[in-house]
């Protein structure tokens, strides 16, 4: 009866406080958001390819090293680098190859540039013309980081408001700050993962 009583007692604690979840993005919060992002077998640019797997970490990474902290924030980045990879399948410009552009968020050449100039002095790579340059930023950790510069240092505090708010409008004012608009596919992304409302 003691045993009975115990027991009792240890699972009316557990329940009262619940198992924290992860605040951090995984793999699998990534694969039920995009599940193409499983496998890279049929990737049209192997080297170029990586896995929610793959990925996972590095867009942590980036995260915390731009202070990105709000789900709304994290699910618009994670959004805009799928749909403009190609599921991660890309990571430089091919269609229609303009040269120098490229990084998860297929950040135009200007745009490379500033985020070279951001991480380290870059007068050797700029020198060698943009292909150098985006060799210098399309590394795993600075490639999925580049959304989250773009965010932090080329969009304004009202932006980060909105996205951190989770709304359509905010979803919309991110997009013309980085020079695009909404479509179908790239709303459906942005949708998913809002759905999650956390990782």
């Amino acid at each position: 009866m003691r045993s009975f009583t115990v027991l009792t007692a240890i699972l009316a604690t557990a329940l009262a406080f619940p198992q924290k979840r992860t605040t951090t993005i995984t793999a699998a919060d990534i694969l039920t958001i995009d599940p193409a992002t499983s496998s890279c077998a049929n990737a049209p640019i192997a080297p170029e390819c990586r896995t929610a797997a793959q990925a996972a970490p590095y867009i942590a990474i980036s995260f915390a090293n731009f202070g990105i902290t709000s789900f709304g924030e994290q699910a618009a980045l994670l959004a805009l680098m799928l749909y403009e990879s190609g599921d991660f399948k890309y990571a430089q410009n091919h269609f229609p190859g303009v040269p120098g552009q490229g990084t998860r968020n297929m950040q135009s050449p200007a745009y490379n540039l500033k985020y070279a100039e951001y991480l380290a002095t870059v007068q050797q790579a700029s020198a060698q013309g943009p292909a150098a340059l985006l060799a210098l930023v399309n590394t795993e950790e600075w490639s999925f980081g580049s959304a989250a510069w773009y965010l932090v240092t080329q969009c304004g505090e009202g932006v980060r408001q909105g996205l951190a708010a989770g709304t359509q409008e905010g979803w919309e004012a991110y997009l013309q700050c980085v020079g695009t608009s909404a479509d179908e596919k790239r709303d459906a992304l942005w949708n998913v993962a809002m759905g999650l409302k956390q990782w």
